[in-house]
């Protein structure tokens, strides 16, 4: 079967809001608890990337990803 392009667009948006349902329904039931800890682990990922609060403008945004892509890959 050979779908054309708007069928495939109607399949893959279709499949997209199933994701964002799963997604809610997981919010829903998720406790302080767990909520908590993934925000502890979002703030101690933070500042073992040496990230700081504030608005640092583009170009270093962009740097700073730059640096956590080379040092991905060398430790690959």
């Amino acid at each position: 079967m050979i779908m054309n392009n708007d069928e495939i667009r109607f399949h893959l948006c279709d499949r997209w809001k199933a994701v964002e349902e799963i997604e809610r329904q997981e919010l829903r039931a998720s406790t302080v608890q767990e909520n908590w800890k993934q925000l502890n682990l979002i703030m101690r990922r933070a500042i073992r990337l040496h990230l700081s609060e504030g608005d640092s403008g583009e170009m270093e945004v962009f740097q700073r990803w730059e640096k956590l892509k080379v040092n991905y890959e060398t430790s690959r």
